[in-house]
């Protein structure tokens, strides 16, 4: 394990995490700031409880689970994509770098961002409502796992984008979408039973459930369903990552 290696391109990219500190930090979490206002306001008046937990924060695990999706995804798409646009992953490829390596270092970087971003929101979101944590070890384990696993799905999506504008089809039109159908703002038992188990097709309903139950130990699916299919994620996403370093998909060309 060339592990300087592993640490430059690590300590490169969390550099630049610290450059744009504006999008990388701020703005999720004002934009979730926004959530708790808007929603707390519109809905918390409605909607004052769900089983024995404040709506605000029943919505909480929620609203980390979707900054932490969509920016593990941004992270770390970017990350690889910078160097196949600006020409110079040829020259990692041609380092004495394994593939391992490479993969360990921009996931790395990209999930170290994610899960910072994901403690800052929920110390952001201490402010408005009041939150208890009943398993914190499950709680970052989810946290870290879901990280770890779309940082990889965002390593793919930059491999795989061949332009700026392809790297947010797949936050923009298929994971933010997928995370507000998961619910994120509801419970999905509050659902009609067709379209609950319509919900039940949606991966991210696992995630929020599994992190929602290690806050306050109620989840709309088993947890251990949960933990299951968080890990599947992780082992279907790095199959593929394997699978492109195999036959240099969208590397070689």
């Amino acid at each position: 394990m060339n592990l300087h290696a592993v640490r430059a391109i690590y300590a490169f990219e969390m550099a630049r995490a610290r450059r744009t500190m504006m999008q990388s930090i701020l703005s999720p979490v004002i934009s979730t700031s926004l959530y708790f206002v808007v929603f707390g306001a519109a809905l918390g008046s409605r909607i004052h409880t769900i089983g024995s937990i404040s709506y605000g924060a029943f919505i909480v695990p929620g609203l980390v689970m979707l900054s932490l999706l969509t920016q593990s995804i941004s992270n770390a798409s970017f990350g690889i994509y910078f160097p196949k646009f600006s020409g110079t992953i040829y020259e990692l490829l041609s380092a004495p770098v394994s593939y391992v390596e490479i993969v360990l270092s921009y996931v790395g970087a990209a999930a170290s961002k994610s899960i910072a971003l994901g403690l800052i929101i929920l110390a952001t979101a201490g402010l408005f409502v009041p939150l208890r944590v009943e398993h914190p070890l499950w709680m970052l384990a989810f946290l870290v796992l879901t990280a770890i696993t779309f940082s990889l799905v965002g390593f793919i999506i930059g491999i795989w984008a061949d332009g700026f504008e392809k790297l947010q089809v797949v936050p923009l039109l298929i994971v933010t979408p997928l995370t507000f159908l998961g619910g994120s703002f509801y419970s999905i038992n509050m659902l009609p039973p067709l379209w609950r188990t319509v919900a039940l097709f949606d991966p991210v309903v696992y995630l929020i459930s599994g992190f929602r139950w290690s806050f306050y130990g109620i989840a709309d699916v088993n947890v251990g369903i949960s933990l299951g299919m968080t890990v599947a994620f992780l082992a279907i996403s790095l199959v593929i990552v394997a699978w492109i370093f195999k036959t240099g998909y969208r590397l070689k060309a």
